[in-house]
């Protein structure tokens, strides 16, 4: 790739201020400020030399031409802000010079005359400064000029560290402009705004450490888009020299081996070979490729020339009455003939070039797409396979939770059921308990009755076998016990049981 160095310059009117730190060279090494300033200017001079004072005037106004000075703007961006604090002090000091040397002069006098008053010794004027330290305000005209020497990105020869955007969309502001740049804030030493008069764009300048950054930053964002939704892109050149002169010193005068960059009337943006195609119809109008095909007619954009003359024999010229014979006619067709098919044919084999990459980005595309598509078919049955499982899960689910609502269900009833149970079951254990000790009661009864009757009949058995005598003495006598207290029923229970005892033997006897 193969790139030209582009010289800018800054012609200021006669009142305007110097905007500070606008100058730079790439050859800053190698020549001092002194000769390249007296070789930039050589051609003026020569031009000015021995020219009366209105002749310098109607020569510089002749090449000015109809291009009015207006205000520039310039907003300058260090990343070492102690550099733009010099700058500051840098501009007061040259703003209060004068002043200075006056308030010195008024002191001396006032020392060499008796003060009258103290309000005489202050200075007439005091200087001062306020606003924005970063942004200048210059009354001027930018020119961009083209050097006629190419060079290769891939030969190691000295090029620049500054390069230029040469137009950025007026809607992107300075915080988008960094964090364009923010990937090489590191290597840019400063940055420089430029707005002019032209409409809805400006213009940057971009300093760097060293010319290998900014080699980089040019072969990584020359021709990317500033963001995914404008069109815009970015256009780098590389600035061999940026220069502020008076207009006085004939800043508007060609300068030798340099070519200035006019401006394209359609879109207002500046026109170069190396960035855009130019195209330059019969009249002697340029405008880029692009803007050019946008116009349907025949005729030129700007004075609505034919670009398809008959070929006559004389052609004159309305403005100035000079006669071209058809001989030159014919030359200057032929030699247009010439440019044309020249440039047609870089048309083609860039528009061949164009649609080989147009092919291959869309059999790319293509493969991609098919690509997706399989991708696409694969998700929608892994899709599909789980949608059926997900149904079966649901079907179980609603299956699993009407078991459990009939679980449920039941259990409600087992555990009415077994509280029930329980209530009976305590009934029954309290109705067994009464008649165990019922039983237990009537036992103890029976087993006093039975030792009753065992004892009569041991008795009996043994009154039996005795002699007759004693038991006649034993029916016959009496046994006497005492009357026991009543609240002992032992007592009471025996004096109950020895009369139904003696009865028993009576009745046995």
């Amino acid at each position: 790739m193969s790139v030209s160095l582009v010289v800018i310059r800054l012609e200021l009117a006669e009142h305007s201020p110097v905007p500070a730190g606008f100058g730079f060279s790439a050859a800053a090494g190698e020549m001092s400020d002194e000769e390249i300033k007296k070789t930039t200017l050589a051609s003026a001079v020569a031009c000015l030399e021995g020219k009366s004072p209105g002749e310098k005037v109607a020569i510089i106004h002749q090449h000015l031409g109809r291009r009015e000075m207006t205000d520039v703007i310039i907003e300058t961006m260090k990343s070492n802000p102690d550099e733009l604090k010099t700058t500051v002090e840098e501009r007061k000091s040259s703003e209060a010079s004068p002043t200075a040397q006056r308030s010195k002069d008024h002191s001396k006098e006032c020392i060499n005359a008796a003060p009258d008053s103290p309000s005489k010794q202050l200075p007439d004027q005091i200087s001062f400064f306020s606003g924005n330290p970063s942004v200048e305000i210059v009354h001027g005209i930018m020119h961009l000029y083209k050097t006629n020497k190419m060079t290769s990105l891939k030969e190691d020869v000295r090029r620049s560290a500054m390069l230029c955007i040469l137009t950025v969309p007026a809607a992107m502001t300075s915080h988008d402009l960094m964090k364009f740049v923010a990937p090489f804030n590191e290597v840019i030493e400063q940055m420089k705004i430029i707005r002019d008069s032209t409409p809805n764009q400006y213009m940057v300048l971009i300093k760097f450490s060293a010319q290998a950054d900014a080699d980089s930053f040019y072969m990584t964002c020359n021709g990317r888009q500033f963001n995914s939704i404008e069109d815009d892109v970015c256009q780098l050149v590389y600035v061999e020299r940026a220069e502020v002169l008076k207009s006085e010193d004939g800043a508007s005068l060609p300068v030798m081996d340099l070519t200035e960059l006019p401006k394209c009337t359609v879109c207002l943006e500046r026109m170069d070979e190396s960035v855009n195609g130019i195209l330059t119809t019969l009249c002697n109008h340029s405008f880029h490729s692009q803007c050019l095909q946008r116009w349907d007619d025949t005729t030129c954009p700007v004075c609505r020339y034919c670009q398809t003359p008959e070929p006559v024999e004389e052609n004159k010229c309305f403005e100035c009455g000079v006669q071209e014979y058809s001989y030159l006619l014919t030359s200057q067709l032929e030699s247009q003939r010439i440019y044309w098919e020249n440039k047609i044919v870089r048309i083609e084999k860039d528009t061949a070039e164009e649609i080989n990459n147009m092919k291959t980005k869309f059999k790319e595309t293509i493969e991609k797409c098919d690509n997706l598509e399989h991708k696409l078919n694969d998700l929608l049955k892994e899709k599909q396979s789980v949608e059926r499982k997900c149904t079966q899960l649901n079907t179980k689910v609603a299956k699993l939770t009407n078991e459990l609502k009939e679980e449920q269900e039941m259990n409600k009833c087992l555990r009415a059921n077994q509280v029930l149970l329980q209530n009976k079951l305590k009934e029954e254990e309290r109705v067994l308990k009464e008649t165990c000790d019922q039983k237990d009661l009537q036992i103890t009864e029976i087993q006093e009755q039975l030792r009753d009757v065992m004892f009569y009949l041991e008795t009996q058995q043994k009154i039996n076998h005795l002699p007759a005598e004693t038991r006649q003495e034993i029916q016959e006598g009496q046994i006497n016990i005492a009357m026991a207290s009543a609240s002992s029923p032992a007592s009471s229970g025996g004096s109950g049981k020895l009369p139904s005892r003696k009865g028993r033997s009576k009745r046995g006897k």
